[in-house]
């Protein structure tokens, strides 16, 4: 047996029951030692799998920041200041642009995406016209004519009907009311796309429409396509 450093076989020597060597090779002692410690009671203590994630992220961040503080001129605090330039670009661009909305429904048509009964209808009108929202007012006073006319299947529902057609189609069945129909139409499109602006009196004749339609007897169907033809 040759000095400290093992011998040139590179073999561990265990004696057993006296002066009898025994030499154990290399790769199986290695594989011994790796079995004694995958035992759990060597890794107890051991951070668990998310604690490992975790410390991997840390590092990969670090590792992150430390290239880019090299990379970016006057170090980690040019990196600081290059960051909150960018936060404050992100901000001035959204309160320039505003918060993104819905698309909105189609122009000309009279309802939006969440249908509403006319009582419904009626009721945000008043509540426009309290405020004196003419605009408003006016506008949700004309759906609650046309919702209303659905309602008593006098106009059959139809997603993206505009108010003019809507007024076309309610008129043959009711004469009597197609002009004001018509004239109301006219005022929901001007005031909804046409940037004209409602007042009261504007909102009070359609809601006199609105309480004449309510009591307004239709032609018979047999008349109707009469009239239509």
């Amino acid at each position: 047996m040759s000095g400290a450093g093992g011998t040139p076989a590179a073999r561990l020597m265990i004696r057993v029951g006296g002066d009898i060597p025994v030499g154990t090779p290399r790769d199986p002692a290695r594989e011994a030692a790796k079995h004694e410690l995958s035992k759990p009671m060597y890794h107890e203590h051991d951070p668990n799998l998310l604690q490992r994630g975790l410390d991997r992220l840390w590092e990969w961040l670090d590792d992150l920041f430390a290239t880019a503080s090299d990379a970016a001129p006057g170090g980690p605090v040019g990196l600081i200041v290059l960051v909150l330039v960018a936060i404050g670009l992100a901000v001035a661009l959204r309160w320039r642009l505003g918060t993104p909305q819905r698309s909105p429904r189609p122009p000309g048509t009279l309802f939006d995406d969440s249908p509403r009964g006319a009582a419904e209808h009626r009721t945000a009108a008043e509540a426009h016209a309290a405020a004196q929202r003419w605009n408003d007012a006016v506008q949700e006073r004309m759906r609650a004519i046309v919702r209303s006319l659905e309602e008593r299947a006098l106009l059959d529902p139809r997603p993206g009907r505009t108010a003019d057609e809507a007024a076309a189609e309610a008129g043959r069945s009711l004469p009597g009311h197609a002009i004001p129909l018509r004239a109301a139409a006219r005022e929901f499109d001007g005031i909804t796309y046409g940037g004209r602006n409602a007042d009261r009196q504007a909102y009070l004749t359609l809601r006199e429409l609105d309480l004449d339609l309510e009591s307004a007897k239709p032609l018979p169907t047999t008349s109707v396509r009469a009239a239509a033809e």
